[in-house]
């Protein structure tokens, strides 16, 4: 991935770009869920949209449910659009928090989301592009298979003038200074170069092995550090969104790909043991191959660039999959080191490294705080897991954003980080977490008027969501480019 954005963003008359990786080092490939943002990635490099989707196996995703977390037995849909509509400029809950303090008895807030409802119903199809359709407030995102999709990448950067050395890294030469000088390959082979990205996973060969920049360990935070991962065969509807199963010491995953469906169980080694994991998953599937067991822990190293290395994806940081951001992290770093990259040769200026360590500070600290929301505000009482992360202490940035939502149902907007103030609404409201009071604004809107532009709205989603086509159908129609939509 990051080969590809440096492909298309960086001079290729300036730089030349080497990617050295081996096929000894397997990816999991049982299916990866993602954000809306890989779809504005893919646009970036000019990939043909149907191609991707057949050469991947992907389907559309429009967001992630949510069984059993708030509670058992409840479920609620983190959808990739928005609640309602901003009345006045003002954000829709607050109308409903109004309606609610009125005993108007308004629907549930699930109910006046676009993209919640389609994905209720298992139907896909484009947002529209105007702006002033209700069918144009949510955004979609992908599942695919991982493995398909680096060497989907693969072949587009290689085509682009991305060299490929096949190898394993054997040996890292530094220089006085201490910044890298050569790799040493297990072939003997010798590489130079001015700058070098660290993708080696886990393993983090160069920021680690050689450069050993520090790690910042938050697992009393998101104490999860194992996985069990394996496809099964696709069953029933084809569903538009992940869902995510609270379970006893964890949480299960379902990620529909085309021809079958990834799942595992992310769980704490702490609460549960590896066997007693294994056991729930076969329970709540029957795999297609043995669950490969995966061993992380949750963290960041706050120098992600150091010296003339510089970490992306899992050598800088890890946060687990709970809400698909593994993918994007990829991309936001490769993009921002594309912006910041030396122009010249020659030693690194440290106020790039610097920009780039601050945004990628705020991009894992804001998503750290999102993750930490969906276990923090479980009602899951009397099992020690859920009660150990309801009880811990939280960080001050996030105990500040669920005060000021319970006071007066105000989520602050930042310029940069992932989740928006929607995506805070859907599990702030999901897991019972609702505001004591709303912005005064709402009042210069007639409550019965507010009354029934809210049943309208929930006439109008409902409508059009019921016309929109299965989608599986929809999948098959356009990754398949047949010339009619199946009815």
């Amino acid at each position: 991935m990051c080969a590809a954005a440096f492909a298309r963003r960086l001079d290729r008359d300036r730089y030349d770009i080497t990617l050295i990786e081996s096929a000894d080092i397997g990816t999991v490939g049982v299916g990866e869920a993602t954000l809306p943002h890989i779809k504005t990635f893919n646009d970036m490099l000019g990939i043909d949209e149907a191609r991707f989707m057949r050469n991947c196996k992907a389907t559309f995703k429009l967001g992630i449910e949510f069984v059993d977390w708030g509670r058992k037995g409840n479920r609620y849909i983190h959808p990739f659009g928005t609640f309602g509509e901003a009345w006045r400029g003002l954000g829709f809950h607050h109308y409903w928090t109004r309606a609610r303090r009125l005993n108007q008895h308004p629907a549930p807030l699930n109910e006046y989301s676009y993209a919640v409802m389609a994905a209720q119903q298992g139907r896909f199809e484009f947002p529209n592009e105007d702006q002033k359709s209700i069918r144009s407030t949510y955004a979609y995102a992908y599942h695919f298979d991982a493995g398909l999709y680096g060497e989907f990448l693969r072949e587009w950067a290689t085509a682009r003038g991305v060299k490929r050395i096949e190898g394993r890294i054997d040996h890292v030469t530094q220089t006085a200074t201490g910044d890298i000088a050569t790799l040493t390959l297990a072939s003997g082979a010798i590489i130079s170069g001015d700058l070098f990205v660290d993708c080696s996973g886990f393993r983090a060969l160069l920021l680690d092995g050689a450069l050993n920049s520090p790690w910042e360990n938050w697992t009393h935070w998101l104490p999860c550090d194992r996985a069990l991962a394996m496809p099964v065969t696709r069953s029933g509807d084809l569903a538009s969104a992940t869902r995510s199963t609270a379970q006893a010491a964890g949480w299960t995953w379902r990620i529909p790909l085309q021809h079958r469906t990834g799942t595992g169980y992310v769980f704490s080694s702490s609460h549960i043991t590896e066997t007693e994991a294994h056991d729930t998953l076969n329970t709540n599937a029957q795999g297609l191959a043995d669950p490969r067991l995966l061993r992380f822990r949750a963290g960041r190293r706050p120098k992600a660039w150091t010296g003339n290395c510089v970490g992306i994806g899992l050598a800088s940081g890890f946060l687990e999959p709970l809400e698909s951001t593994s993918i994007y992290l990829i991309q936001v770093g490769a993009l921002s080191l594309a912006e910041l990259i030396p122009t010249t040769p020659g030693p690194t200026d440290p106020r790039l490294a610097a920009e780039f360590n601050r945004r990628s500070d705020i991009e894992y600290e804001r998503i750290r705080d999102f993750l930490i929301l969906h276990y923090h505000a479980n009602g899951r009482t009397g099992e020690a897991f859920w009660d150990d992360v309801r009880h811990m202490a939280i960080p001050d940035s996030l105990a500040h954003k669920i005060e000021l939502f319970r006071r007066r149902g105000h989520i602050p907007a930042y310029k940069d980080g992932l989740f928006s103030p929607d995506s805070w609404l859907s599990v702030l409201a999901g897991q019972d977490i609702l505001p004591g009071n709303y912005d005064r604004l709402a009042d210069a809107l007639d409550p019965d008027q507010t009354a029934r532009l809210m049943a309208d709205l929930r006439e109008r989603i409902a409508g059009q969501v019921a016309a929109m086509p299965a989608h599986g159908d929809f999948v098959s129609y356009f990754a398949e480019a047949r010339e009619e939509m199946p009815a």
